[in-house]
């Protein structure tokens, strides 16, 4: 296998990640200077929307490691994989637990 590809293998996940990871930081924060955070009622419905952000990146984290024991993927790639999508799908939980209704 040649140089570059592994730089590669070993890269892209890490770059794609930390992609990922700017991006909810940003709108996070952006969605902070507007004023436009999520806000419920109740203590228990606001816990649960402060929680999902990193609950995604647990559960994220497990998937990564089940889904890693499964098929032919290395762990450390898995792992790198995992709560960073993980973030991704608890932001968007958050963006659609958040709507008014």
């Amino acid at each position: 296998m040649s140089l570059t590809l592994e730089i590669t293998r070993i890269f892209l996940p890490l770059v794609l990640v930390c992609g990922i990871a700017v991006f909810v930081v940003l709108r996070m924060i952006h969605k902070t200077k507007k004023g436009t955070l999520g806000k419920k009622k109740t203590k228990g419905a606001q816990d649960l929307l402060d929680s999902l952000i990193p609950l995604g990146m647990v559960i994220g984290f497990i998937v990564a490691i089940l889904v890693s024991l499964l098929l032919p993927i290395t762990l450390s790639s898995s792992i790198a994989w995992g709560p960073g999508i993980g973030l991704l799908l608890g932001y968007f939980a958050y963006e659609i637990y958040s709507k008014k209704r």
